[in-house]
């Protein structure tokens, strides 16, 4: 008896340890695309609110004289998937200063809140990355053509904005990932390259594609990298087509889905399959944010359709929210909560501002 009650005991120790040691696991304090805080935390139970179906995670926030709060965060389900289109009217902000016992509401036609364009803080790219192998180019071209410019047609905004790009790549066996068509905000600049593709591109038979997975990865991290500075933030979203299966055997499966795995957690990654001979458990694996598959060429434009619903659904959760606040000049720290109701779905978090400075007004 003595020594079930030390192991057990022990055991419980154990598991005491491990769940206080992730308690803070909530807060993540990175660019958080899935359903993480961000820089959030969970709202004050004195708000009385419920644990809602919507996760507002806090990419940046700060401040701006003489009395504006600006709120950068992305909307999604406790699933991960994004929540675009919400309207300004269907938030809610809670104030709470330091004489304040919980949250004051305050009233967002009175602070004028808006959700406002991010273009100046947040940098949105994309990477289609197409096998050109000979099995595409003799049987299937015209109409991964149709696909791609539709693809293109759907994610890139109509009014060219430096703030979403997309690039090109295409591979068959070689050690190469080719470019198609370089970073770029014009539509129409990305049609004209895909409508130029001829079936001569290529005289590879092999397909690198493990190799083409690492290489785009490398290629939207060094993007990141460029153009996530200063106060700007980056996401990236690389999309990888394929009719078969690796085989030029150059990479592994396993430093493939590595490279993946490991990427940046700014970066989201979907797949496309056509045929019957993909593997279906591979490109999911790849496709780790959304895959789709095509049982033969005439369905190719709709499952790229699909996918370019869900990149742009990506970008368009992610909100710059900004009002008016009623604090002034030497109230200090104070908490911030906001909440967002669809009708059916609710969510909030908490976070702080400094008022330091502040006399009234926004610009």
């Amino acid at each position: 008896m003595n020594l079930f009650l030390r192991t057990f005991g022990f055991f419980f120790a154990i598991s005491l340890f491990i769940s206080c040691g992730n308690a803070d696991d909530d807060v993540d304090l990175n660019l958080n695309l899935g359903g993480g805080l961000g820089k959030g935390v969970p709202v004050d139970d004195c708000l009385g609110l419920d644990e809602g179906e919507l996760v507002l995670s806090i990419q940046d926030q700060y401040t701006t004289l003489p009395g504006k709060v600006s709120i950068f965060f992305r909307v999604s389900d406790t699933n991960g998937n994004p929540v675009p289109g919400l309207t300004a009217d269907q938030f809610t902000i809670y104030e709470q200063g330091r004489n304040d016992d919980c949250f004051n509401t305050i009233s967002t036609s009175e602070s004028f809140a808006r959700i406002s364009p991010n273009s100046q803080i947040f940098s949105n790219n994309a990477i289609l990355v197409l096998d050109l192998s000979n099995s595409v180019l003799e049987s299937s071209l015209q109409e991964l053509k149709m696909a791609s410019a539709s693809f293109v047609e759907n994610v890139m905004p109509n009014t060219e904005t430096d703030s979403f790009k997309m690039a090109i790549y295409w591979f068959d066996g070689e050690n190469e990932l080719h470019l198609l068509n370089e970073l770029t905000s014009s539509k129409d600049q990305l049609i004209a390259s895909i409508n130029g593709i001829t079936d001569n591109i290529s005289s590879d038979p092999s397909t690198d594609l493990y190799g083409a997975v690492i290489k785009s990865t490398d290629i939207a991290t060094d993007i990141i990298n460029k153009t996530t500075t200063g106060d700007k933030i980056g996401a990236a979203s690389v999309v990888i087509f394929t009719d078969g299966t690796d085989q030029a055997s150059r990479y592994t499966e396993e430093a493939a889905l590595k490279k993946v795995n490991d990427a940046n957690s700014n970066i989201s990654f979907f797949s496309i399959g056509l045929g019957s001979e993909i593997d279906t458990q591979v490109l999911m694996d790849i496709g780790k944010t959304s895959s789709v598959f095509a049982s033969n060429k005439d369905e190719l434009e709709d499952t790229f359709n699909e996918i370019s619903e869900k990149v742009s659904e990506r970008a368009n959760s992610f909100y710059l929210f900004e009002y008016c606040s009623p604090k002034r000049d030497g109230s200090g720290e104070n908490n911030l909560a906001i909440e967002v109701n669809t009708g059916t779905r609710q969510g909030a978090v908490q976070t702080k501002f400094n008022a330091t400075g502040f006399t009234g007004g926004c610009e």
